[in-house]
């Protein structure tokens, strides 16, 4: 309805008061918008030949005005009335010098905005294009054709431009392509084969680029980059030519190759007795700190050799084999091949203090599920490796599935970290995986290379005696290292040579679920052997009352313990049905 007070657009200031009418009856959200729209026009003095100019004021939008529009139409309709045109010009003369009247000062015109520079983020795909296609020379009528822009610009990228970094995904490096191009960074020319080539402007960004590497020199001319290109390098040189480890014929000496280097010993013994012995010295220059990877270690199914590849890309070339344990550790290789040989020890590689084991965030959950996870720390807790690494890479999964499982997830690798002592690196996709093996690898080449290694004789190691014979060289020696060759690591990693009947018994334990690896190691404690826990259960007796000791046996020992080592009434009844006699 119209409004009480002289206005000079009476008609348009009915409706919009309509408006604020309806959404104030519906408590509407648009209440203080129309509002704000009705009290600018009311204050108005300029009448106004369309509502397309209405978006001078304050509180209108091209929303309102078009609805605007749409009411005076329909008006004009149902009263006959000539439809006024939509003018060419939307402003109003004098509407804004009125305004800057009322406001009592000029207002400041409003500044653009400088348009920024591309700036590539550093190791990224158009970063390591630009510096691939500045090797050439400014003005050079020969471009580079993709398997060569890809060839010079690897180096300077961290992402790989031939394969995607998650299997399920299909975009690579090279993807960013079409970014540069759209940019007019990068101009292509040329079918079937296209070359590509830098525009003026990616000319200008490759300078940046240079001059943010080497500050200390003037603006570089680009017509010879080839020295900046060598200044990005990673510290590793990339090879031109990769020579395949011979390591990879050697696979068909799996398990039984191994299996007897190490005796088990007497495991009735109650302590394993300490050895005397001269340890193997191996002089600093005599050996060689080599990666060596397992073979199942595949980016995916069809490509198999992806890690090793770009691992030789960056200068290590592991040695791949079946490893009984880990995903990959480091060991000394010796110069002299029969060196340990005269020395009592077995072929001419020491493994050192570092394993690793990767888990992808799907085969951790899987892992969790069945079990897996708790055995494989068990193993690893086992080898008697001082550092052991465990790298999680988090690849995308599906949302609902990673809510619903993120506790559980998180519970693992907290317990990985303080209850067993591992090392967790979480890394995005398996070419952060490779860097982190390369880095690995150099760090410990620095490491160890530079002083002797003291090797155990394996024919004073057995199976029983082995962790305790560690643990008694590090407390009497902590700053010396004691290392094993890989055949008695093997050996002594493999599943049928470690199984004592401690082992067995633990893992009996852990076979119901919520007993953990502390659980059952409490559980040991009280109850020595499984024949010892049976018998415990039988001296319960019979009946009902039997049967209830039975159920709170366990409970009833283990129930005032604290943390992951508690047991409560209800793990204790499942454990007693799966124990005691039905």
């Amino acid at each position: 309805m119209p409004s009480e007070e002289p206005c000079a657009n009476p008609l348009l200031l009915g409706w919009v008061q309509e408006w604020v009418d309806q959404a104030r009856e519906r408590n509407s959200k648009g209440f203080t918008t129309y509002r704000k729209a009705y009290a600018a026009l009311k204050a108005c003095p300029v009448t106004f030949q369309h509502p397309s100019q209405l978006q001078q004021l304050k509180g209108f939008g091209p929303k309102l005005c078009n609805r605007l529009t749409e009411k005076l139409e329909k008006h004009c309709r149902e009263n006959g009335l000539p439809v006024p045109k939509r003018p060419r010009r939307s402003t109003v003369p004098g509407l804004a010098d009125r305004d800057d009247e009322q406001d009592g000062e000029e207002r400041p015109a409003k500044r653009q905005r400088k348009a920024r520079p591309y700036v590539p983020a550093l190791r990224s795909g158009p970063y390591a294009i630009i510096l691939g296609l500045a090797t050439l020379e400014e003005g050079s009528r020969n471009g580079l054709t993709k398997p060569q822009l890809i060839e010079v610009a690897q180096p300077h990228c961290d992402a790989s431009f031939t394969a995607p970094p998650d299997p399920s995904k299909f975009y690579t490096a090279w993807s960013s392509m079409k970014t540069l191009l759209e940019k007019d960074l990068v101009y292509e020319k040329g079918r079937p084969t296209r070359r590509y080539f830098l525009t003026e402007e990616g000319w200008e960004v490759a300078r940046r680029i240079q001059q943010t590497l080497n500050p200390t020199q003037p603006r570089p001319e680009p017509s010879r980059p080839e020295p900046e290109v060598q200044e990005v390098q990673p510290a590793i040189p990339r090879p031109i030519t990769r020579s395949p480890s011979l390591e990879v014929q050697d696979q068909p000496k799996g398990e039984s190759s191994y299996v007897d280097v190490v005796t088990s010993g007497d495991s009735s013994s109650a302590s394993a007795s300490i050895p005397n012995f001269r340890p193997i010295r191996l002089a600093p220059g005599s050996f060689e700190v080599q990666l060596v990877l397992d073979v199942r270690e595949v980016r995916a199914k069809t490509d198999r050799d992806y890690m090793q590849n770009e691992l030789s890309k960056r200068g290590v070339n592991p040695i791949m084999r079946s490893l009984e344990l880990g995903d990959a550790l480091w060991i000394a290789k010796c110069k002299d091949a029969n060196f340990l040989s005269r020395h009592g020890a077995e072929g001419d590689e020491v493994v050192l203090d570092y394993i690793v084991e990767r888990k992808r965030l799907d085969d951790l959950i899987g892992s969790v599920k069945d079990g897996r996870f708790h055995e494989q720390k068990f193993r690893l807790k086992r080898s008697g490796v001082k550092n052991v690494v465990y790298i999680i890479e988090e690849i995308a999964l599906d949302s609902e599935i990673l809510e619903r499982r993120a506790e559980m997830v998180q519970s693992a690798i907290a317990s990985t970290q303080v209850v067993n002592g591992f090392f967790v690196k979480k890394t995005q996709k398996i070419d952060d995986t490779i860097r982190y093996l390369t880095r690995m690898t150099m760090l410990l080449k620095k490491q160890y290379e530079s002083k002797p290694l003291l090797v155990i004789p394996t024919e004073v190691l057995t199976a029983q005696n082995y962790l305790p014979l560690l643990e008694h060289l590090r407390e009497k020696e902590p700053s010396t290292g004691y290392y094993i060759s890989y055949p008695a690591f093997a050996s002594l990693a493999s599943k049928s040579d470690m199984m004592t009947l401690r082992d067995l018994y633990l893992k009996m334990l852990m076979c119901t679920r919520q007993v953990s690896g502390e659980k059952a190691l409490e559980i040991q404690k009280r109850w020595k052997t499984p024949y010892d826990f049976v018998k415990a259960f039988e001296n319960c007796g019979d009946g009902e009352a039997g049967k209830k000791r039975k159920h709170e046996m366990v409970s009833g020992q283990m129930g005032n313990l604290f943390g992951r080592k508690r047991i409560t009434k209800p793990l204790s009844q499942k454990i007693a049905e799966i124990w005691a006699d039905p």
